[in-house]
């Protein structure tokens, strides 16, 4: 029986070997062009069609020859090489060539003995995103409150392109069972002279109180409120003096190598608006005492300058590590309810911290901040603090 099956199976399968043989001998490929099955070519979708037209687009074969339109050619065939002084450009272009390399030299220049580049100018970055936020201090006379938030994770993407970056972040738990995303968004810009960034952030979910009332008892008394809701947005701009020595992109926007330990002072401006408001009323196990809408809401904007300095240590050639410490003081509008205005001085510290390790074509790394805030209205004197922490694991190309 064996015997006859194995003669079944080789009458099946010999004309079929043969044909390949045969379709192999007849097709000969060209040299640099890929030849595939017409069933193959057939069955590309849209975006593979697109994808290999692109390809052969730019490396078909262009005239070299270096006049005035070599630019053009070389550009649509992605060949142009913008630190090849030696294109003929058209007066505008050359313009903006000579802006692009003035700015290039001037605001990022580096010492190549301290920072070099990666050779890469985009960045994809996958993170997952920790964060609290606290609120501590006296919101009356005898007694003594701490007010947590729920650990809120969120699950994020950034994609940036040489100096700018831009981030989304949503909320894990928030994703799986519903209800109102807490969601951050970033942006930031960073070169060797100065960075800028952006933020926005929002947050919808219960805290942990704990109280003391020394004119009662010495006991700590707990309970939870929900329905907190926080949002915040910040600017901030600064300035790095030891420019040449010093990358902060190279601990928080990963488009630089630090080759030496190096630090810098650093100098700017901020702008920070911050709201949080209690959406339910307190339980009804909570003394009467215990008045919380003294805490909430806190509403006010910032407009301070800051000061600061960072240091990169270069662990080996692999890892990086960071700290900035960057006080904060200037300007406060207090908004302790809508008709309710009044102003104060605006004390702040900001603190980072990043990890990383580096490799030519990815990178991973552990970053934390925490942005602390003293708050004092009506008798009320709180530092609420938020404090975030987050993974990542990124690509250059």
């Amino acid at each position: 029986m064996k015997r006859y099956v194995l003669i079944l199976f080789v009458m099946c399968w010999l004309p079929m070997l043969s044909w390949g043989q045969d379709s192999l001998q007849v097709v000969q490929p060209q040299d640099d062009v890929t030849v595939q099955p017409v069933d193959s070519v057939e069955k590309l979708n849209r975006f593979q069609k697109i994808k290999r037209s692109i390809k052969n687009k730019l490396n078909a074969p262009y005239d070299t020859t270096r006049d005035n339109r070599y630019w053009w050619r070389a550009m649509k065939h992605g060949k142009v090489d913008f630190n090849d002084s030696t294109i003929h450009y058209p007066k505008f272009v050359r313009f903006c060539w000579n802006a692009y390399k003035w700015g290039d030299k001037a605001f990022n220049s580096y010492d190549p003995e301290y920072v070099v580049s990666t050779g890469k100018n985009w960045k994809f970055i996958f993170k997952s995103d920790n964060w609290i936020d606290s609120y501590y201090g006296h919101p009356d006379n005898g007694i003594n409150m701490i007010m947590n938030s729920n650990l809120v994770s969120n699950v994020g993407l950034s994609l940036s392109f040489m100096a700018v970056s831009v981030g989304y972040s949503v909320s894990v738990s928030n994703l799986l069972n519903g209800g109102k995303l807490s969601n951050k968004f970033d942006f930031s810009f960073t070169c060797a002279r100065f960075a800028a960034d952006f933020y926005f952030w929002e947050n919808s979910n219960e805290i942990k109180v704990r109280y003391t009332d020394k004119s009662v008892d010495d006991e700590q008394h707990d309970f939870r409120q929900t329905g907190i809701t926080r949002k915040a947005m910040g600017l901030t701009a600064f300035y790095f003096f030891n420019n040449r020595k010093y990358a902060q992109a190279a601990a928080y926007c990963f488009s630089k190598y630090q080759k030496r330990s190096a630090g810098s002072w650093l100098a700017g401006l901020s702008f920070q608006h911050f709201d949080a408001k209690a959406n339910d009323e307190l339980p009804d196990d909570v003394p009467d005492y215990i008045h919380l809408q003294n805490v909430l809401p806190i509403l006010y904007d910032d407009y301070c300058v800051l000061f600061g300095y960072g240091y990169n240590w270069v662990l080996n050639r692999h890892w990086l590590l960071n700290l900035t410490a960057t006080p904060y003081i200037g300007y406060r509008n207090n908004y302790y309810h809508a008709d309710d205005k009044t102003s104060a001085i605006s004390l702040n510290l900001r603190a980072r911290l990043g990890l990383v390790y580096n490799h030519p074509k990815f990178f991973a790394g552990f970053q934390s901040f925490a942005d602390h805030h003293n708050y004092r209205v009506h008798g009320t004197r709180l530092i609420n603090s938020l404090i975030d922490f987050n993974l990542l694991v990124g690509l250059r190309f």
